[in-house]
Parts: C-alpha cells; structure tokens; sequence
C-alpha cells in the first residue's frame, strides 16, 4: 500500500517492526460442497467464488459474479491437530518469550466457531484451540527450569452489551457487588471486577475452562441447535521470572483467544423473542468490530472507534496493538450460504490489511534491583577499606555518623572558630557535609547571643535622649513606642515585636514599676549591675544604662548627673558651669543627635558592632579557606574513585567470568 513520505517516516520509527494479520480459512466439511462455485489455489492460500447469472433476469446485467481472496491458508478438511499447528502453536510458543498474543474466530452461525476454538469432550482428538494451547504453555513451562513461570486465566462473556464474569460461579470468587467496567491505564486495557485465577497445573486450567463452559449462554434455532448467543474471550496470562537472582527483568505476557457469536441474517436463523434480541446485539458488535478493523487498515486515519461497543473496547490492545494476531475464519461450503461465505471472506481480507506491533513485554523486579544495589554496595564498601588500608586510612568509617560523632564535630568546630584548634581533618565525604552543617549551626548560635548581648545591654534608655533612642530604633532594638523589640512581658513570654502599649491593662502598671525601680537605683549610689562581663552604671537623673570600663568614668558621670540635678544654684564663677554646655531647650535634629550620640555615649556601641563585624569577617574568610580545602579533597576523592572503577573494569576484561 502507497503511504505519504511523513506517514513513512513515523511508520518505521515509533516501535520497530511491524507485521500484517495473519488471516486463515476453515471450510466446514459438508457433503453438498459447491465445487463449481468455490475453488481452491494450488498453493492453499487463496478461495475464488464464482455466482452464476440469474438466467430469469437476462443475460445482461451489472451483478458481481467473480472474487477472489489471498489469504496466509485455506483449511479445507484439515483435522483439528492441523488446525493448531497452522494457526495457533507459534502465537502461543512466541508468548512465553513475552509476545502478546490474540487468537479470533469469526464466521456465520453453525460455521464451526466454537468447535475450532473448544472442541468437543466426548473425543481427545477433537479437542480445539484452547484445551491445545493451555496444554502448550505448561509443557514448554516444563521444558524451562531456569524460569519461575506463573499461569493465570480469566474467562469474560459480552452478552447484550453487557460483561459477566464466567469463573464467577466459583466459591472463592462469589457474586460480585459492583459491575464489571473496562479501564484504560498505560499498560494496556484490562476488566476491573474479572477475577484472574493462578493455576500451578495443567489440570486446574482445564477445570477452569470447563466451568466456563458450562455458563455459557446458548440457543437453538434453525441454522444451530447449540448456538453461542455471546462473545466469549478466555485469557491466559503468563508472568516468568529468571531464577537468577542478578537478573532484574521479567517479562509478562497474555493470550486472548477469542469466540465470537455467529453472524447470520435474522431471516434465514428465524429467530423470534429473546433470541432475536440476542441476534440484534450480535450483528450490531459484529458491524463496530467490523468498522474498526476498516479503520485500521486505514493507515491514513487517526481516529480507531473502538468505544463503539464492549467488545471492540475489550479488545483494544489486542486489535492492531503489541501483539501477534491471527483470525481464523469459519465458512460453509454450500451454495445455500454463499453469501454469508463472501461477507466473512470480505472481513477476513480487511483484516489482513491491519498491521501490529510485536514487542517484548519486560518489566523491573523491584525487589531483586534492591538486593542487587544491596549487593553492588556492600562490594564497593569493600572495595573502599581496601583502598583505604593500603592509603594507611583505617580509622576511616562510612557508616551514619551517631549523636556522639555529630557532638564531636560540632566541638571541632567551635575549637577551630575560636582559634584553639588549626585545622580540621577531612576523613570521608560524610564528615564534610557535617562539617558545613555544623559551620552553619554554629554561627547561628553566635548571632543570637550577639544580639542577646545587645538586648541586656542597652535594657533601659533614657525617654529624653532622643539620639540614643534613635541609633537603638535604627538597629531595629527597639519599637515605636520605646520598648525592646521581644522583651519579656513579667510571665516569661517574648513578645516579638508587638509594644507594650499594644496589650490592655499593663501600660500603666509597667510605668509605675520602671519608675519605682528608678528611684530605687538613684538612692544607691555608685550601684552596678554586670550585663554581658561589663559593669553598667546606673544615673539618678536620667533613665540611661551605659556600658563603661574605666572606674574613674563612672565616678565622674556620678559627680556630673548629681551637680545637675541639684536644687541650689552653681556660683557663676564656678568652674564646673563654665565646663559644662548649656542644655538646649528643643531636641537637635535626628542626624545631628545620632552623629552625637555615636562621638559620645553611642562611641561603645559603634565600637562592639564593628568588633563582632570585624570577627564575622574573619569567621566568614576562615570557612571559605575551609571550603576550598575540602572540595579540592573532594576532587582528589572522585579522581581516586574513577581510577579504582577503571582497575576494576580492565580486571574483568582481564578475568570474565
């Protein structure tokens, strides 16, 4: 068949190899065959059907009276072991590799349908299809001892549009509660509520089949006593594991083989009641599956109805998908039924126009890939300690570091900050990244007790000294309203950086407790308070903690904030007025009280924030010396490792297995 260049090109690239339906004929033995009418090839793969004119409507007339057929065989008295070998034994050989695989009869009612595909019990020999190809699996299972093979089956029934369960009569299965539904997920399409039953034997699969069997919906009418009034599809699924343990992959298969009901005009069956209802949705799933294999041979079609109808839906992936398909067609040989003989004929050469996709169905053992990187581990671990005792490294452990381990870091750590450790040595990839975790810990810790430090030391400012206020509210110390930013509210609860002023009923009484605590402070006088190792000298005049480290400071703030807060006036010639600068009556503007405050009372502050910057720096350069140390060991790691991965390969080029 012509294809399009762009049709070319993604016919041969999305999967691989494709191949054509495999199409056969069964002609049913009768003793009136119409020799005249049907001939056979010499080579038994084609049928030409010759109709003779109607003589009472004249010998001019536009009527069809020739065809012929090319199909892969035509089985013409041909016994059932024939049948088998011709059409089924590869499909079900090729299955147990993890091929897929779908096995169709289709043909007119009495045809021979089900005795091709069941047989008959009263003889061995006239067993069909799928007595011979459960028969098959479990043989070659045998002929295989290096494979844990499991065989499940499964038996579906498509009556009036409707899906019933065959093996449901069984006591372990029970009736079911929810209907049975067809689902569609990326590994294909399968039956939600049809039980799939494990059969460790030959003889369990028969007694299965034969269950089935028996709750099979039948009918008679003229062309059938034993009419199949449904379709009927018996599944095989084959799942084999290699009993080598390395082996991670295993491969899954299934084999449909499918029954159809028979396809016959309603007038020549005459059926009547239920069996016309029956025949109704019959011949309406029969057309679906028909307009469905026309779409595939349409390589020009992008759309496949298959939802049309249960049976097309059910065998979605088993219609021109990853599988092997063979449709094995059953005919009459009488020139009675000639015409239901050239509308199977005409099905069966569509649906050698269908193409499919054979491909291996492999999946992962996740269970065996975890041993196997269990395994793969242990050996490299080995691997290391003897790298490591020959590199005189056998202290070196690539176990999980436990809480004692991650302490003993964490001490190297703050060692190596402080000065009092040089280095840190580097033992495996582990200790590293604990290392930088530790790293990361550690100059948290410091950054909080910095800004603690900060908090105790500057607790109480003064409300006049607008300078002060300002430079502790810029270093985000303080709020709004003049209260610490997370100063404890008396109950031992932070508060964030929600005020005082914000929480009803404790404004006032707060006030009244800091004055108190302020007139208590001016009666003691020289009295201290050690914050953070320094001594903190408390004014009498003034609200204000200020950090002070030479004692004749301090005695000379006392002297200045008492002579100010004196009631009797200074003589004017006092030395001390003359020194001291008159207190302006306004507040000075914001930058030029912080420039002040920073020159004079503010002067310790500048001074601690640029030491602990100064030794942030310092701890910053410290940890980047110490990350370019450990990537550089880091490097000479992986180059030692690429160099033991290359000894080990050319060892097992030198020593294969």
């Amino acid at each position: 068949m012509m294809r399009r260049k762009n049709d070319n090109k993604r016919y041969f690239t999305r999967m691989g190899t494709r191949k054509k339906v495999h199409a056969f004929v069964r002609v049913k033995p009768t003793d009136d065959f119409a020799h005249e009418m049907i001939k056979y090839g010499d080579d038994n793969k084609s049928i030409d059907i010759h109709i003779k004119k109607d003589l009472q409507k004249g010998f001019v007339n536009n009527k069809q009276t020739d065809w012929s057929f090319k199909l892969d065989g035509v089985l013409h008295n041909a016994s059932q072991d024939l049948v088998y070998e011709t059409v089924a034994k590869d499909v079900v050989a090729q299955a147990l590799d993890g091929y897929n695989g779908t096995i169709m009869c289709y043909g007119q009612t009495g045809a021979g349908k089900t005795y091709t595909m069941t047989g008959t019990t009263e003889n061995y020999k006239h067993r069909g299809i799928l007595p011979r190809a459960l028969q098959q699996v479990f043989r070659m299972i045998e002929e295989r001892p290096t494979h844990a093979i499991t065989v499940r089956v499964s038996y579906l029934e498509i009556y009036n549009e409707s899906l019933f369960d065959l093996l449901s009569t069984l006591p372990c299965v029970g009736p079911s509660v929810t209907p049975m539904t067809i689902v569609e997920n990326p590994q294909g399409v399968f039956i939600k509520g049809l039980s799939v039953h494990l059969t460790s034997q030959e003889e369990d699969a028969f007694s299965l089949l034969f269950e089935g069997e028996t709750n099979r919906i039948i009918a008679s009418h003229t062309m059938n006593k034993n009419s199949s009034r449904s379709h009927c599809i018996f599944t095989i699924y084959v799942e084999a594991h290699s009993r080598t343990l390395s082996d991670e992959k295993y491969i899954t298969s299934k084999i449909n083989l499918v029954d159809l009901a028979g396809s016959e005009r309603l007038k020549k069956s005459g059926s009547e009641g239920r069996v016309l209802k029956e025949a109704t949705y019959i011949n309406k799933s029969l057309s679906f599956l028909e307009q469905a294999i026309i779409a595939l041979g349409d390589q020009k079609r992008d759309h496949i109805p298959f939802r049309q109808c249960k049976l097309t839906h059910a065998l979605k992936d088993s219609l021109g998908g990853n599988c092997n398909m063979v449709l094995l067609t059953n005919i009459y040989g009488e020139a009675s039924q000639l015409e239901e003989t050239l509308s199977s004929l005409r099905f069966a050469s569509r649906m050698k126009l269908v193409t499919t996709e054979p491909a291996i169905n492999e999946k992962y053992d996740a269970e065996r890939m975890v041993k196997n990187l269990e395994k793969e581990l242990a050996l490299l671990k080995q691997e290391l300690a003897i790298h490591d005792s020959l590199a005189n490294r056998t202290l070196v452990n690539y176990d999980p570091m436990d809480e004692i381990q991650i302490a003993e870091i964490n001490s190297q750590v703050r060692r190596y900050l402080e000065g009092t450790l040089d280095e840190i040595d580097i033992i495996n990839l582990r200790q590293i990244q604990e290392v930088f975790n530790q790293f990361r810990v550690v100059l948290s810790q410091q950054e909080q007790e910095v800004e603690l430090t900060l908090r105790r030391k500057y607790t109480l400012i003064d409300k006049n000294d607008f300078a002060a206020i300002s430079a502790v509210q810029k270093a985000g110390l303080m709020d709004v309203d003049g209260h610490l930013v997370g100063e404890p509210d008396g109950q031992g609860f932070g508060l964030g950086v929600t005020p005082f002023s914000a929480k009803p009923g404790k404004k006032a009484k707060s006030k009244k407790m800091f004055k108190e605590q302020l007139s208590t402070s001016a009666r003691k006088e020289g009295a201290s308070s050690p914050v953070g190792g320094k001594d903190l000298d408390f004014s009498t005049s003034k609200t204000q903690l200020t950090p002070s480290s030479k004692e004749g400071d301090v005695k000379d703030m006392l002297m200045r904030d008492r002579e100010t807060s004196s009631t009797e006036p200074l003589p004017l010639d006092s030395p001390k007025e003359e020194l001291r600068p008159p207190r302006p009556s306004t507040p000075p503007p914001k930058p030029v009280a912080f420039e002040d405050f920073k020159n004079e009372r503010g002067s310790e502050i500048n001074r601690i924030f640029k030491e602990n910057k100064s030794i942030l720096n310092e701890r910053r350069k410290r940890a980047s010396e110490t990350t370019q140390r450990i990537n550089a060991i880091k490097r000479e790691m992986d180059m030692t490792k690429e160099a033991l991965n290359f000894q080990k390969s050319l060892r097992e080029k030198q020593d294969p297995p």
